[in-house]
This record gives C-alpha cells, structure tokens and sequence, in this order.
C-alpha cells in the first residue's frame, strides 16, 4: 500500500463523522430510554466468542457472515458477532434463567463478512429487543409494537408492513412429504418468486393436486386481506397449523390497525426469510425510496435449546446507522453557546450553571478565531452591564 492510500478503510466499512455521530448516538439514546419505558433490559454481550457458541442454532447464513479466526490463547476457532439475537438468548437461557417472561434489548456493533446490500455497509450498529418465555401471539404483537415505536422515535415516517409465517410452507412441505432437497430447492425458487421453477420442482414430486396447487400458489400470494381469505380457500384441506398460522397473522395485523389504523399492512406467505431460523410469525418494515427492509424481527422459539433450555423467542433488530441516515436530519448538534476564555469567577460560574442545566457551552480557546457557527454555536456569553448575558449570533 502506498503512503497515499495508508489510511483507506476496507470497503463496507466507514468512518461516523463528529455531526453524523451525534445524531446516531442521540438516536440510540432515545431507543434505549424507549426500551426501558416498555420493560426491557439492557445487555451487552462480547463482541467475539467461541464459535459454537455465537453459531448455536443460527443457520447457514449467519455461518456465511462471520469473520472468524484462531484464538492464540486457547487454539480454538472464534468469531466476531454478526447478529446479537443468538447472544442474547444464551443470556436468557444460560445466566439468568428466570422462570418468567423475560424482555432483553442491546445495541452494538456487528461485523459482516460481506453487504447485505450493493455499496452497504459491513460494519453495522445493530438495536434490537427480544421478548423470551412466552408462546402466545400477544408477545409477537408487543415486539412489532415496539418496533414500530422505535422506528418512529428514530425519526422515520410513512412506515409499511410486511407480515408472513414460515409455518405456512413448513407445515405444507411437512404434509406433502417432500425430502429435505426439494424442500430446499423449492425454498430458493419461492424466495426468487419464480412460479416456472416452484411448478417444474413440484412436478417431479408425487403429491396430491391440491397439494401440488396450494404449494404452487404461495409465490402470488401477497397482497392485503383478501389474500388469507384466498388461503384458507386453497389450504382448507391442510394440516390444522396452516390455519393456525393464517389466524396468527390475522391477529398481529388486527393489533396493528387498531394501535395505527393509517398504517399499511401487507401479507406475503411466500416469505421466508431465515426458514431455517425462524419458526412462526416473520414481520418487516420498510419505508417508501428504500429497498430493503429498515426492521426485521420473528419468532425463533427453541434457539435456547442448546443452551439447555428450550425457551419461546420472538424479537427484532434494525441497524441504527441505517435508519440515522434515513432519518431527518436533527439539527440539535447546531445548538450552543460559545465562551470567552477569560472572565473571572463570574463567568466560570455562569458556563456550569448553563451546563448543568443541559445547554451545551464552548469556551474559545485562547489564540483561536473560529467562530461562533464553526464551533456549532448558535448563542453566546457576552459581558452587559457586570452581568453575562446570552445573546444570538448571526448565521452565515
């Protein structure tokens, strides 16, 4: 590397500027204080780990996104986190196991070998809450009300929904007795909604034609309310979960439209991002301009299994740097008063009074010219009559 290029970040990783980072950090306070207002607990889970324990029960895909490397102490493989979900279910399984439902939230900064998008990022300031202990659909409605109320205190608006259930296609592939190969195939082809590949994959298997039907429909099943009513028609004569899932869904937009009626909500049973992770209701937020989705979260009951105890699990995630950034921008870190160096008792009394109050104070430091605006200063101390007295400044 030349001397030009020695201080290039690797690309997907970036650097938060003084402005960008106090925007950021007044955003993961206000989520923090919103999470605490609901109940959840704050953890802090290591950045890096034995390998099998940050992979336990995870999946291919988060395998695929973890940096690994040698521990020279011991001689065994670690990883550097790129999801705090797993972490924070071995908390709740392992050291408090509280007998209880347990609500758990975090924030902290996650590694992915590879973007999730073109140009993103790989370095990500993940937020997220997880409920644990307890099955019923009210904890899923309690996690998609929080998400919604954390991406709101974040600053976004024009929010939409996504809802779907992995049980949908689990319970159907169950029923139709497809081997694990097809059952994959199929998956990759649904997630690509490809109806030619998901009817010639369901072609080669020998199944009941309503079966066959009912598989083959799930690519266009997406849309509003009408498309449960179009799935409890085709799935009528599936295992008694498939309905049970359509009702789930059903409840969780029914708690939604209630909270916010104005909120859009959509249903996609062909969904199944993180199958093999998830095992019940799947939800996401997306925001008009954006393509991917700004919040994520589902239901993954069982994940604590191997840390011997099998505990329900439902919660969401969303990277704060995202939504900073998709956020309007605050102009807070523009507001401040700036100070002479030199004034005597008086004025070293006035500057913390203004800062215990919470005003943020300047002092120029001898020697400096900068000026007020320069500094992020939008007032300033000035000596009136033996008093200091605040007064505004003129903005370029």
């Amino acid at each position: 590397m030349s001397d030009k290029d020695r201080w290039l970040l690797p690309e997907g990783i970036e650097e938060i500027l003084p402005a960008e980072a106090f925007r950021l950090e007044a955003r993961r306070r206000g989520l923090l204080d919103l999470f605490f207002s609901w109940g959840y607990e704050l953890v802090m889970p290591p950045a890096i780990e034995f390998l099998e324990s940050l992979l336990t029960g995870t999946g291919r895909d988060l395998d695929l996104q973890t940096f690994k490397l040698t521990d020279q102490l011991s001689g065994r493989m670690m990883g550097v986190r790129a999801d705090m979900t797993p972490q924070a279910a071995r908390i709740d399984a392992h050291y408090l196991k509280r007998d209880f439902p347990v609500r758990l939230c975090y924030v902290g900064t996650v590694l992915h070998t590879r973007p999730d998008e073109f140009a993103g990022s790989r370095e990500l300031l993940q937020v997220g809450a997880e409920l644990f202990g307890h099955p019923g659909p009210e904890s899923d409605i309690e996690i998609v009300g929080l998400m919604l109320a954390a991406l709101r205190t974040a600053g976004l608006t024009q929010i939409h929904m996504d809802l779907g259930h992995v049980g949908v296609f689990r319970h159907l592939a169950a029923a139709a007795q497809l081997d694990a190969g097809v059952e994959g195939e199929l998956f990759e082809a649904l997630q690509r909604k490809s109806r030619p590949e998901v009817e010639a994959l369901l072609d080669r298997c020998d199944m009941a034609a309503d079966m066959r039907r009912g598989l083959a429909a799930l690519v266009d099943l997406n849309g509003g309310d009408e498309v449960l009513e179009e799935a409890r028609a085709l799935f009528s004569h599936a295992p008694v979960q498939v309905g049970q899932a359509l009702d789930m869904l059903q409840t969780v937009a029914a708690s939604i439209r209630r909270d916010d009626p104005a909120l859009p909500v959509y249903f996609d049973l062909a969904e199944l991002r993180g199958y093999r992770y998830y095992t019940g209701a799947v939800f996401s937020a997306f925001v008009p301009g954006y393509g991917h989705a700004v919040a994520q979260g589902g239901r993954y009951d069982g994940i604590g299994r191997a840390f011997g105890r099998a505990r329900a699990a439902t919660g969401f995630s969303a990277d704060l740097r995202s939504l900073s950034k998709l956020a309007p921008a605050s102009t807070a870190n523009g507001r401040g008063i700036l100070a002479p160096f030199a004034g005597g008792d008086a004025l070293r009394q006035r500057i913390s009074s203004l800062r215990a109050a919470g005003e943020r104070v300047v002092v120029r430091l001898p020697g400096t010219d900068a000026d007020a605006a320069a500094l992020g200063c939008d007032r300033e101390l000035v000596e009136r009559d033996g008093a200091w007295a605040i007064v505004g400044v003129r903005q370029p």
